[in-house]
């Protein structure tokens, strides 16, 4: 069976998408690990000004969000108080979505409502705020 030219799909075009794929699908699900406590010191940029924040693992997550009682508290409409979370498990940084409205974005894509690792580097959007992944680093 042929397909018309304007349904077939050339070769770069598939290696596009997978790579694409690839790179979502790569990225680590959070899951605690079955390793010790991991202590983390993380570096931000939040719309332009910096932040530094120590996450540990077991204990409750940073949030993120509107609220006075927020870890990384953001005078912006568009947030939810409780907007998204970080935490630590396994030697790794995790976002998460906490239920918001208006949702929480990794490099331009929406986030299930589960933990997905941050490497440095990655961007983070909440309502009309953008987050920056300056540093990630353990210490004991």
């Amino acid at each position: 069976m042929t397909f018309p030219a304007e349904m077939r799909i050339g070769s770069l075009e598939i290696l596009a998408g997978l790579a694409v794929f690839g790179a979502v699908v790569g990225r680590r699900r959070f899951a605690a690990a079955p390793s010790g406590p991991e202590n983390m010191i993380v570096q931000l940029a939040v719309d332009g000004r910096a932040l530094e924040l120590e996450i540990s693992e077991g204990r409750a997550p940073c949030v993120i969000g509107r609220s006075s009682e927020a870890d990384v508290p953001l005078a912006d409409p568009e947030t939810s108080r409780r907007h998204a979370a970080l935490q630590a498990a396994g030697g790794a940084l995790y976002l998460t979505d906490l239920g918001s409205r208006n949702g929480t974005f990794l490099n331009g894509k929406r986030l299930a409502n589960e933990g997905i690792e941050l490497k440095v580097g990655d961007l983070v959007d909440v309502g009309n705020t953008r987050i920056e992944v300056l540093e990630i680093r353990a210490f004991p």
